[in-house]
C-alpha cells in the first residue's frame, strides 16, 4: 500500500470514529446502522475498540448478525471478553455458526463452556473431530493456526481428472490457490497450483507438474516461524504436516497477517510494559494496577542509579557543573544502547541473529559506538569547556561519554541474548535493564572521574 493510500485509510478511519462519537452524543443510534452495514468486520471491530465501555453494547446491537462471529474474532481479547459477557447463549451460537475451522477454534477458547458444548453437539462427527484436532494444538503454533479444509489429489492422475473432480465439488474452500498432492496413505508430496491446473496440458499427470519445493510445516512449529516461512517464500498458503509427514491441514496468508500484526503490537507495547490485548477504555483501577507493576520495577532501577549518584554527594556539592552536565552522559548512553537493543530484538525476532553470528555483530556495534562516542565526546567536551571555562571538566565528560557509549553497545548486544537464553522476552524487560545499566555506568564514570580530577 502506498503512503498516500495509507494516509487516506487513516483519514477514513478517523472520520468514521468521529462520526460514531457524534451519533453517540446525539443519541440517534439508528444513523449508525448504514455505516456498520457498509463496513468490513475488521473495520467494525476497530470502531468497537474505540468506543467507551459503557456504550459499546449499544453499538454492538446495530452490527449485522452475519458479521457477529468475524467481529468477535477481530477485536482484542479484553473487548471480546466484555462483549461475550453481555451476550445471550443464542447470540453466541449464531456468531459461531459458519466460521472457518481455525477461526472457530480461536473463538471457542473465549466462549462459556455451555456454549462450547452446544457448538460441538451441533456439529457432525467429521467436523467435530477436525475442530478437536485444531484445539489440541497451542494457539501460537502451526497446528493452532491451520484450517483442516484441504483439497487433496493423488500424483498419478491427470490434470483433466483433477479439473473434473473440482467441477463435481462445485465449491472450493476460501483462500484456495493450491491443491495438495498426497500419497494413498495421506503423506504430503507437493503442491499443485490452480494456475498450473488451468494452463498446462490436461493430459499431463500431477506428478509431472506439481511443486515439491515447499516443505510441509510441522504442526508444532511456532507461529513466528510460520510467518517467517511465508515471508521468505512468498506463500499464499502452505501445508501443515504431522511427525509422519501426513497432511493434517493448511495455513493461509490471512492467518499469517494476523500473526505478524500481533507480534508487531506485542513488541511495541512490551517496551512500555503494556499488554497488546488491553482495552483502551479498560476500567481505571485495572489499568492503574497493571501499570503500577512496571512503574514499581522502573522506580527500583531508578533508585539504583540514584544510589550511585548519592555516593558522590560531596563531589556534587563542590563542583556544581557536574550536576548540570550529568544527565547528558546518561541520556546519550541510553539512546545509543536503545538503538543497538532495537536492532538486536528485531534481528532475533526475524531469525537474522543467533548466538552463532552474535560475535560479529558485537564487534560491529562496538566499532559504531566508539566512532559515535569519540565524535560526540569531542563535541560535548568542547561545549563544556566553552560553557564553564574548565578544560579538565571537558575532558571528564567527553571521556565518560565515550566509555558509556561502549558500555551501552555491550549491554545492547548482550542483554537480548542473555534474556533469550533465560526464556525472557527481550522486548518486555530489555529497555528498563539497559537504561539502568547506562545510567549507572554513565553516572559512575562521570562523577568518579570528576572526583579524581576536579577535587
Amino acid at each position: 500500500m502506498t503512503e498516500a493510500a495509507q494516509l487516506d485509510e487513516s483519514t477514513a478511519s478517523e472520520a468514521r470514529l468521529q462520526y460514531l462519537h457524534e451519533v453517540l452524543e446525539s443519541g440517534r443510534m439508528r444513523r449508525l446502522k448504514p455505516l456498520l452495514h457498509s463496513l468490513h468486520p475488521a473495520e467494525t471491530a476497530l470502531l468497537l475498540e474505540g468506543v467507551p465501555r459503557t456504550k459499546r453494547m449499544l453499538v454492538w446491537g446495530l452490527v449485522p448478525d452475519d458479521d457477529h462471529g468475524e467481529v468477535l474474532l477481530h477485536v482484542n481479547d479484553e473487548v471480546r471478553s466484555q462483549l461475550i459477557e453481555g451476550l445471550d447463549d443464542d447470540v453466541l451460537l449464531a456468531a459461531a455458526d459458519g466460521l472457518e475451522m481455525d477461526d472457530l477454534a480461536d473463538l471457542l477458547e473465549d466462549l462459556p463452556e455451555t456454549v462450547t458444548q452446544q457448538v460441538l453437539r451441533s456439529m457432525d462427527q467429521q467436523n467435530r473431530e477436525r475442530l478437536e484436532s485444531v484445539l489440541s494444538y497451542p494457539a501460537d503454533s502451526a497446528g493452532g493456526l491451520m484450517n483442516t479444509d484441504t483439497v487433496t489429489v493423488r500424483p498419478d492422475v491427470s490434470l483433466d481428472v483433477v479439473a473434473r473432480y473440482l467441477r463435481q465439488r462445485a465449491q472450493l474452500p476460501d483462500q484456495t490457490d493450491t491443491l495438495f498432492v498426497v500419497s494413498r496413505y495421506g503423506r504430503y508430496l507437493g503442491m499443485l497450483s490452480l494456475a498450473r491446473l488451468v494452463t498446462l496440458d490436461p493430459e499431463r499427470d500431477v506428478s509431472e507438474v506439481m511443486d515439491t519445493s515447499v516443505e510441509g510445516l510441522l504442526v508444532d512449529m511456532p507461529a513466528s516461524q510460520v510467518a517467517k516461512r511465508f515471508q521468505d517464500l512468498d506463500l499464499i498458503s502452505a501445508p501443515v504436516v504431522d511427525d509422519n509427514e501426513r497432511l493434517v491441514g493448511r495455513i493461509t496468508i490471512d492467518d499469517v497477517v494476523d500473526v505478524i500484526r500481533d507480534e508487531a503490537e506485542h513488541s511495541i507495547m512490551s517496551m512500555a510494559g503494556l499488554d497488546e490485548e488491553e482495552d483502551v477504555f479498560a476500567p481505571i483501577a485495572r489499568s492503574a494496577r497493571r501499570r503500577a507493576v512496571w512503574l514499581g520495577i522502573n522506580l527500583f532501577t531508578a533508585f539504583l542509579a540514584a544510589q550511585v549518584v548519592g555516593l558522590f554527594e560531596a563531589t556534587l556539592s563542590e563542583v556544581v557543573a557536574l550536576a548540570v552536565l550529568m544527565p547528558i552522559v546518561a541520556s546519550m548512553g541510553g539512546i545509543g544502547g536503545s538503538q543497538t537493543l532495537t536492532i538486536m530484538i528485531r534481528g532475533l525476532a526475524m531469525g537474522q541473529i543467533a548466538f552463532s553470528n552474535a560475535r560479529t555483530l558485537f564487534f560491529k556495534e562496538l566499532a559504531v559506538a566508539m566512532i559515535n562516542g569519540v565524535t560526540w565526546g569531542l563535541v560535548v567536551g568542547v561545549v563544556a569547556y566553552i560553557w564553564f571555562g574548565n578544560i579538565t571538566l571537558g575532558v571528564v565528560i567527553g571521556t565518560a561519554l565515550i566509555f558509556n557509549q561502549i558500555g551501552a553497545a555491550v549491554a545492547g548486544v548482550g542483554l537480548p541474548l542473555l534474556m533469550r537464553k533465560m526464556g525472557i522476552d527481550p522486548a518486555l524487560a530489555g529497555t528498563v535493564v539497559l537504561t539502568t545499566i547506562t545510567d549507572i555506568v554513565g553516572f559512575g564514570l562521570f562523577l568518579g572521574m570528576g572526583t579524581l580530577l576536579l577535587l
